[in-house]
């Protein structure tokens, strides 16, 4: 059960897989070849998870934050993205650019050289300690270990930023603003007495559509200050709204010519329209 014993064991499997690897002869048996590949890859994605618990358990505040990774699009922010950046600094560090232009590889080999350095500074140090004290972390264990995900997570972010348009923090801003705005549009909902509690908790698939349905009315009306401000420019919108930037000023003003009554049976109606 000691994290130290699995590290041991998961360390082994990849040595075993490496040393596979390099006495085949890929050209020869590439079908071998291939099977050994993914049983790398399988290896050290279990390898990276031991890891990752022994450096919650060994220096659970001293971890590099990953903030950043709100900027990160969500189809890259996946259970196996560990194990992506190590696959990536092992091909940028053979002059391989899989996924990114040759310049940007250029200026990441550096990172990648001290993460791969950094990892297997980390792999030695973790099977020595297993082998004497398998219990325990003493300080150089500790700090090399703080310095692997201090480069680990600085390789991430300079990698994907390379790779992808990372979300600048006015954009983190304005999508956060679209959440607030849309929880304000359920509470008061709930409260007119347009939805129910139970809608929501049995997942209603109508409310796919009820909920911005009412939120862009809430945004136009109830809270004009919001991220549906019309008073800004298409440009300060979010991208979600800003090509829809002339069709929400019709709407908003043949909103304003709503009585509270009609606006009220325009709300239920929405709630219930397909």
């Amino acid at each position: 059960p000691r994290l130290l014993s699995q590290f041991f064991f998961a360390d082994e499997r990849v040595t075993r897989v490496v040393a596979e690897i390099n006495g085949l002869d890929a050209e020869l048996d590439p079908q071998q070849y291939l099977v050994l590949l993914n049983q790398l890859h399988l290896s050290q994605a279990q390898l990276l998870a031991i890891l990752e618990q022994i450096m919650e358990e060994c220096i659970p505040t001293q971890r590099h934050s990953r903030d950043y990774l709100v900027k990160f699009p969500e189809e890259l922010l996946v259970d196996n993205l560990g194990n992506h950046m190590l696959f990536a600094a092992e091909c940028l560090l053979a002059g391989t650019f899989l996924e990114v232009e040759e310049a940007d590889g250029v200026q990441l080999r550096p990172k990648a050289r001290n993460l791969l350095c950094s990892l297997e500074l980390v792999r030695t140090v973790l099977r020595e300690q297993s082998l004497s004290q398998p219990s325990s972390y003493p300080e150089p264990v500790r700090a090399v270990l703080i310095q692997f995900d201090h480069l680990f997570a600085e390789f991430e972010l300079s990698y994907v930023s390379s790779l992808v348009a990372v979300k600048s923090p006015e954009e983190i801003y304005r999508q956060q603003e679209i959440i607030v705005l849309f929880c304000e549009t359920v509470e008061r909902a709930l409260h007119l007495g347009y939805l129910t509690q139970e809608m929501i908790d049995g997942y209603e698939p109508l409310l796919m559509f009820t909920i911005p349905r009412l939120a862009i009315i809430s945004g136009l009306l109830i809270y004009p200050e919001g991220p549906l401000s019309l008073e800004q420019s298409p440009e300060q919108m979010s991208r979600v709204f800003s090509p829809f930037y002339n069709l929400l000023k019709k709407i908003r003003d043949l909103l304003r010519v709503l009585s509270a009554e009609e606006l009220c049976l325009l709300e239920r109606s929405l709630c219930t329209a397909e």
